[in-house]
């Protein structure tokens, strides 16, 4: 027997701590009949009940491929699908108007993340979970994100540099027993969604040394560069850099996705953040679109247009599986 086959099968479908994988799905999905105790509602709940059960029957083709699914659940659902407390802070993702740029809300009820280093585990995966959800919800939307060279953005540039590692990384994504603004939420993660696409013949007009002023990192070995003044440009490093009003500041866990089309011009990135405090990214958002100061808004913004966005709660393991109780 395979040595691979031999070890216990290491599913955890809820890990939003996952590694970086070279495949992954993002599903955006809508129910079809919301009212308590419908069709729908059951089906849904039966279905995350038996999220790491349908999640193993895959896995276990190939134990190195490192295959997980996260499900998100969104406020207009939670009460009916749950029937757990609400999360402090899960709301509808609130729009975004700047002078210029929007950052848009759209529909969607549940969204599931599935990643692996296997195209083919992701694709089964997906096709086994809308099975069983057949007739329950209907797929607003289904992205494809591959890893694109070394960690890179179909901009040229390396993604995800700052996310936070070791003991920072559930710090920074897992809500805390000891957080007591959040009680209803512990053990569980924020998860906001947009997926943007780029302008690329708009982004190439600019030299490197001015792509690299706009990120704020140079293109080919990720160096940071300084930050601009107070009320001068600030670059996409800068302005996605959160802090609190004591100075301290907040990470976020971003697991984003190169996807796209050449042959229908389509070339895009897929933000995918997950976070212990909704507010950070909220702010992230408001400091790109709006600008610090106000005005003067993320200059990548000017070659990336955000099409979705959606806020979801990702819940514990343990409250998925008591839902077929």
């Amino acid at each position: 027997m395979d040595q691979s086959a031999q070890r216990r099968v290491p599913i955890e479908p809820q890990r939003v701590d996952a590694p970086l994988t070279s495949s992954a799905v993002l599903l955006t999905l809508a129910l079809t009949d919301v009212s308590a105790g419908s069709d729908s509602v059951a089906t849904v709940r039966g279905v995350l009940a038996d999220l790491e059960d349908i999640t193993k029957n895959v896995a276990f083709r190939d134990l190195d491929a490192a295959l997980a699914c996260t499900i998100g659940i969104g406020s207009a659902v939670w009460d009916v699908v749950t029937g757990a407390p609400r999360p402090a802070e899960l709301h509808p993702f609130r729009e975004v108007v700047g002078a210029v740029h929007t950052a848009p809300s759209t529909p969607g009820d549940l969204l599931v993340h599935i990643r692996a280093n296997r195209r083919d585990l992701c694709f089964e995966l997906e096709r086994q979970l809308l099975d069983r959800l057949h007739g329950a919800v209907t797929v607003v939307d289904e992205t494809i994100g591959f890893r694109y060279f070394d960690a890179r953005d179909l901009l040229g540039f390396v993604d995800g540099t700052a996310n936070p590692v070791g003991d920072a990384l559930p710090a920074a994504t897992l809500v805390d027993a000891s957080d007591e603004a959040d009680p209803n939420a512990h053990g569980g993660s924020y998860l906001v969604v947009q997926k943007y696409v780029h302008s690329l013949a708009a982004w190439n007009r600019l030299s490197t040394e001015q792509q690299e002023a706009v990120i704020g990192r140079t293109k080919l070995d990720n160096i940071e560069l300084a930050d601009a003044g107070a009320s001068e440009q600030k670059s996409h490093k800068t302005l996605s850099t959160i802090t609190d009003d004591a100075g301290v500041e907040h990470d976020i866990l971003r697991d984003n996705m190169p996807f796209g089309s050449p042959g229908h011009g389509e070339f895009g990135t897929y933000f995918i953040g997950y976070t212990a405090r909704l507010w950070v990214i909220e702010r992230l958002l408001e400091r790109m679109f709006i600008g610090d100061p106000p005005g003067k808004h993320d200059r990548l913004l000017d070659a990336s247009t955000a099409l979705t966005g959606g806020v979801f709660f990702v819940p514990p393991a343990s409250l998925l599986a008591g839902l077929g109780d």
